[in-house]
């Protein structure tokens, strides 16, 4: 069943209303009819089945036949600090990550980044990874939509690392070593089900200087490897942040 992000204010009692891309989507893309089904998610708390009793290129009416429980969302909060990549690769990022299930993203400038940062464009990018996280938090059936923060700077990463319950910093030069499952069972142990912030650290296609390792354990971060392979910026994204859900038990993992 198709599912859509509303505003809080898109709810009120029994009767949801879509308008812009929803509306245009469900009437034209998907070429629905009164009667029909769809799911609705205010991001907050609110999870509804609700049936279309009217439609229109720009406006979409429909009741609420069932309120469903707010699911869909991973007991640890992980947040991807992703040093920004060339290309579309930052689209990547957030595309599969929001169906891993990662709640927030944190892209920031590094000293081997490659790509050339123009903050004139932010406003703009932001809007298009805003975007995407919407579409694939429907795609996967999140209840919520994941957080794009605005591009931070090596500095002002650094000193939000001690912000988090535990910061993973993905780092080539560990390799096969002190590895992220290390890592996770040396501070997890005991979390059980309880609600964690985890922030997992990136690098670009160039890698992390070794004085960037250093600030980063300096001020509490846990350097770790992704196994004995040299994997792509936006592979080592997914495959960490896969790693975290497993142990977390999103897939059985405990």
């Amino acid at each position: 069943m198709q599912r859509y992000f509303v505003t809080p204010e898109q709810i009120t009692d029994n009767r949801v209303v879509l308008t812009g891309d929803d509306a245009h989507h469900v009437s034209r893309v998907m070429r629905m009819e009164a009667g029909d089904a769809i799911i609705v998610s205010d991001g907050r708390a609110r999870v509804a089945q609700a049936t279309i009793r009217s439609l229109s290129p720009g406006k979409v009416e429909a009741e609420v036949a069932e309120w469903l429980p707010f699911s869909g969302e991973p007991v640890w909060t992980v947040t991807v600090a992703q040093s920004l990549p060339k290309g579309d690769k930052m689209e990547i990022v957030i595309q599969k990550g929001t169906e891993i299930g990662a709640a927030s993203f944190l892209p920031f400038q590094s000293q081997r980044m490659i790509v050339q940062y123009d903050e004139k464009k932010e406003a703009k990018r932001l809007d298009r990874w805003g975007k995407i996280a919407k579409e694939a938090a429907e795609q996967a059936h999140r209840s919520r939509i994941p957080a794009i923060e605005p591009v931070a700077s090596w500095r002002e990463l650094a000193a939000r690392i001690p912000d988090y319950d535990l910061a993973l910093f993905c780092y080539e030069k560990e390799g096969g070593g002190h590895g992220l499952r290390d890592a996770i069972a040396a501070r997890a142990e005991g979390w059980g089900d309880e609600e964690r912030t985890i922030l997992l650290i990136v690098g670009p296609e160039g890698g992390f200087t070794e004085r960037e390792a250093e600030e980063a354990e300096e001020a509490g971060a846990v350097i770790v490897g992704l196994g004995k392979r040299i994997l792509r910026t936006e592979t080592a994204a997914m495959v960490g942040l896969a790693c975290l859900m497993y142990e977390s038990g999103e897939m059985g993992g405990v």
